[in-house]
């Protein structure tokens, strides 16, 4: 039995699978910004590059659109997983070099960034099904496991293990309790 989650998909099966996600609601600003991401990565593939060149040109057009009327930035260099949602709209900047998981969810303020100037392409790593709380900041090159919780403007400078919380400023991990 194969893993159908892991199935390569073409570029609309990837975008329908995103409506999905996003409470088939095509005026969301999020599925508006994940659909232009997926296009961006897609016309990648398009070869040779004078048949790419005005796809580029699209995209390019569509993604400023939506970076200044959303404040959404999300470029297509990043690797964004399956059936992940960006829930609401408003200053949600996320580093080129940053991968999110499958069925993560970003609320509005999310920043996924570097933490030091000397190393601008570290960045950020969350794992599948992780829940990001409004205004939280995911700084450098940490790894945030599967079933991650993080609070409302947390502020991320350590590695999370899986199925853990953290909160607070800078954030710490919540103990658990053990039943």
């Amino acid at each position: 039995m194969t893993d159908s989650s892991r199935e390569p998909l073409g570029l609309w099966a990837q975008i329908r699978e995103d409506w999905v996600a996003h409470g088939r609601d095509w005026t969301k600003p999020g599925f508006r910004a994940v659909a232009t991401h997926r296009f961006g990565a897609w016309r990648m593939q398009v070869q040779p590059m004078v048949l790419r060149a005005p796809l580029s040109l699209l995209y390019r057009a569509i993604y400023r659109y939506i970076r200044n009327v959303y404040g959404i930035d999300l470029p297509y260099t990043v690797q964004w997983g399956r059936r992940a949602v960006i829930e609401h709209q408003s200053a949600i900047v996320i580093h080129g070099h940053s991968r999110v998981g499958d069925d993560c969810i970003l609320r509005q303020g999310v920043t996924l960034g570097n933490r030091y100037l000397d190393r601008p392409l570290e960045a950020p790593t969350l794992g599948n099904r992780v829940n990001v709380g409004a205004g939280a900041k995911i700084l450098g090159g940490v790894t945030l496991g599967d079933d991650v919780n993080i609070g409302a403007n947390a502020v991320v400078l350590i590695d999370v293990p899986a199925g853990q919380t953290a909160v607070g400023i800078p954030a710490r991990i919540l103990k658990t309790q053990d039943a």
